[in-house]
């Protein structure tokens, strides 16, 4: 059922389609300094739909490029934000202007909040469609407020007491290298981001650290109030990969040597079955809409987290973060830590 809001009072109208994010048409432009002046102008309402939907998807935009993408994002988002301690591969197109991702084509993404393991983060991200892919490849997003909601409250609460643990290994062989994710060619400088980032870290040899980190899972969008599950539990922890890409990853580096691993706070593994109705949440909350060329789509990160389906043919999708939110604004249900909770 397609519901039509009323216009706001600088005159935008959301059309709310159940299973899809919020769209707001915009009329036809000359071209992008006009459409940016349209963008600017009605700044607080699109931003006052996303905190209430979390997720804007603004349709009928002359964003053909990188560097029209680049005006728009100028309109919308006041202060750009960086990408730390990287975990995927990007193509950077400058002015803060990137690929959404790198991963292959076939490979979906699953829904996940920006940034979360860091100790400040994008509060808004922006997606911008210059090539439509054939079939595929919409940007999924989902209101991680239901998702607080859909959890059972045994499981929320020993989140919200303990937090969640990350384990990385950086390497040449697997995952992200350390020099890449860090922007750095020397070991002084990833200890030193450690250090001042509530980061544990030790080198197992000069190309390999290993680095844990604890954060909570539950945080407070600094403006709305509302609390929102937060985090990259689910899609970092081994039981959320494929059974196939696992074993061989475990064959290879051994438990203690995977790209990625998380655990409860207090550093115990859920079960497998806790692992799945976490993941079955997100699927629950999944959202999409197929994209067309100049689409762009605001997401707020708090609020919505974001993913990826498998596509065919080229796709082109344009990435900008921006408005950045410092962890302690958030009153986190957990201290961060380089350390599991308790010890």
């Amino acid at each position: 059922m397609t519901t039509l809001s009323q216009p706001t009072t600088t005159g935008i109208t959301p059309i709310r389609e159940a299973g899809k994010p919020v769209v707001v048409h915009t009329p036809e432009f000359s071209g992008m300094a006009e459409a940016a002046a349209w963008l600017v102008a009605h700044r607080p309402a699109v931003q006052a739909e996303l905190h209430r939907s979390g997720a804007v998807l603004l349709r009928g935009l002359p964003v053909v490029d990188a560097a029209t993408f680049a005006e728009a994002r100028d309109a919308l988002i006041a202060e750009r934000a960086g990408y730390k301690e990287k975990a995927t591969p990007r193509t950077d197109f400058g002015e803060g202007v990137f690929s959404s991702t790198d991963l292959p084509a076939v490979q979906p993404i699953r829904l996940h909040n920006e940034n979360s393991y860091t100790l400040d983060f994008p509060g808004v991200l922006l997606f911008g469609c210059v090539t439509a892919p054939e079939t595929g490849g919409a940007t999924t997003v989902g209101d991680m407020r239901k998702a607080l909601a859909l959890l059972p409250p045994d499981l929320a609460a020993r989140f919200a007491k303990a937090g969640w643990l990350l384990e990385r290994n950086y390497s040449d062989l697997a995952g992200m290298p350390w020099r890449k994710a860090f922007s750095s060619d020397e070991p002084t400088g990833a200890a030193e981001y450690c250090d001042a980032h509530a980061i544990g870290y030790e080198w197992l040899d000069e190309d390999t650290l290993r680095t844990r980190q604890l954060r909570s899972a539950i945080i407070t969008h600094p403006v709305t109030g509302e609390r929102s599950w937060f985090n990259h539990f689910a899609f970092w922890n081994a039981r959320t990969l494929d059974e196939d890409v696992r074993e061989v990853l475990v064959d290879t580096f051994g438990e203690d040597g995977l790209p990625f691993n998380t655990y409860l706070g207090d550093g115990t593994s859920l079960t497998d079955a806790e692992v799945d109705t976490i993941n079955e949440v997100y699927q629950a909350v999944t959202v999409r809409e197929t994209w067309q060329r100049g689409d762009l789509m605001l997401v707020d990160n708090i609020l919505c987290a974001h993913g990826r389906e498998s596509y065919t043919g080229d796709r082109k999708i344009l990435v900008a973060m921006g408005e950045p939110v410092p962890l302690a604004d958030c009153s986190p249900s957990t201290a961060p830590s380089t350390t599991p909770f308790g010890e």
